[in-house]
């Protein structure tokens, strides 16, 4: 029965006592309607709330909903791949449990994957519920991002999508441990279209990405899709050297030709602090890549499951 159903949902989950009832409510009607076999896969990340309790009385109830349980919080990149990982339909769609994604969408997604299309986007059409600075910095973000990388990121689609059964088998292909969704999605490529979506507010609680667990997960895109970082403080030392060369040659004619007053230190002070302050971002920089290459070299996995319920036997 397995090898034959048509949707898998997958649906990491982080403290979502408040919407997870409402959500499956709303998903499994409106994957009824479509007539196709589906399945439900909540990967709950380490909730501290009753996120798991309920899942677990729903499951009595949903016969199609798979529950994965990890051990912790390992932050929902890899909650997500969790879900893939374990997904065995058609077609599967990574979605939130908030409802800021909304279900009721899942026709419209179906309806172009039989048109032919590997991938599904769903774009939001406007940003109105985030603060200004979060829509601020989300442009900025993508236009950055997409200047520095080889593939660009769709802007303001996020990580709810169709995604084809060979588009999964490829994600699952790739072996890195530190993983930024939106990203991989992009470089595996496939034939992609995109529909639009208004975000409603979620329904209870608030969101677990901080301003500072977004910043994070930025620099995270960043340098896992591009080494322009890395060349740029080759040019800015470049550049500081011309400076500095121009400039010794200028003090040098200077004295030859007219002598010179013995200059002060804060122009000394100041050349000092820029170019250790230069050298210190550039080895910040540096420090990121190298921080990537000692995460991935000890392989560890990028979850751990600590149980499983609602699946067949065996699996």
């Amino acid at each position: 029965m397995l090898e034959t159903l048509d949707i898998s949902l997958v649906v990491p989950a982080y403290n979502e006592a408040g919407n997870i009832e409402l959500f499956l409510r709303i998903a499994v009607e409106v994957l009824d309607a479509t007539g196709r076999s589906y399945e439900i896969i909540v990967v709950n990340d380490g909730s501290k709330d009753d996120t798991l309790k309920i899942l677990l009385d729903a499951s009595r109830r949903f016969p199609s909903l798979r529950v994965i349980d990890l051990s912790r919080n390992f932050g929902k990149e890899a909650a997500m791949m969790a879900g893939l990982d374990v997904a065995v339909g058609k077609a599967v769609i990574p979605i939130d449990a908030d409802l800021q994604h909304p279900p009721q969408l899942i026709p419209t997604m179906l309806q172009r994957w039989e048109q032919g299309y590997d991938v599904v986007l769903c774009r939001r059409s406007s940003r109105n519920t985030d603060r200004w600075a979060q829509r601020w910095f989300s442009t900025l973000f993508y236009r950055f991002h997409n200047a520095l990388a080889e593939h660009a990121i769709p802007p303001d689609v996020g990580d709810f999508r169709l995604l084809d059964r060979k588009v999964v088998d490829a994600l699952r292909l790739l072996p890195e441990r530190r993983r930024f969704m939106k990203g991989i999605f992009s470089w595996v490529g496939f034939r992609s279209t995109i529909v639009e979506f208004e975000v409603e507010p979620r329904y209870s609680g608030k969101s677990s990405f901080s301003g500072w667990k977004l910043w994070n997960l930025a620099l995270e895109g960043i340098t896992s899709f591009s080494t322009v970082p890395l060349r740029i403080w080759t040019y800015v030392g470049g550049i500081v050297s011309i400076v500095a060369l121009s400039y010794a040659a200028k003090v040098v004619i200077t004295t030859i030709i007219s002598g010179t007053d013995l200059p002060g230190y804060p122009s000394l002070l100041s050349a000092i602090l820029f170019l250790g302050g230069v050298q210190l971002i550039g080895i910040g920089v540096l420090g990121e890549y190298i921080g990537r290459i000692y995460s991935e070299v000890k392989q560890r996995p990028i979850y751990v499951v600590r149980s499983k319920h609602g699946f067949p036997p065996g699996d």
